[in-house]
């Protein structure tokens, strides 16, 4: 390893590194994307939640909130056990716990986000449906 990186210079083109920065942040997007089947079928039940919003009319924000909040922590999750993997290629109690606690963050924001969805989503559903 050969230390630090270079402190950067005054940069002439300073939108470059924004860029580049946008650019960086996709690609991470795009693998976890490709990789990772979790992120995938939580953001079908992101949209399908966020339609369901739509259809009964009621303010997305909070849907929106807690889908946001679910898959910012799966793409964490993601960083997170790639970067152990690159640090404890073998298997190792502590690599374990690291990734199986980041897994747990995900799971509990996304029960959160269940009960999020059902306080906000079930009362309109059903009087639409004409259950109550």
């Amino acid at each position: 390893m050969g230390g630090l990186p270079p402190r950067p210079r005054k940069n002439p083109h300073p939108l470059r590194g924004v860029w580049a920065s946008f650019r960086f942040a996709w690609e991470g997007l795009l693998y976890a994307w490709q990789e990772q089947r979790n992120l995938r079928v939580q953001s079908l039940l992101a949209l399908l939640a966020l339609g369901l919003t739509l259809w009964l009319g009621v303010d997305p924000v909070p849907i929106l909130l807690a889908s946001g909040l679910v898959l910012s922590l799966e793409l964490m999750n993601t960083a997170l056990e790639a970067l152990t993997d690159l640090v404890a290629p073998t298997s190792h109690p502590l690599a374990k716990r690291a990734k199986d606690t980041a897994a747990a963050s995900v799971l509990m924001a996304s029960l959160v986000a269940l009960l999020v969805g059902a306080f906000h989503l079930l009362p309109p559903l059903f009087r639409r449906l004409g259950l109550s």
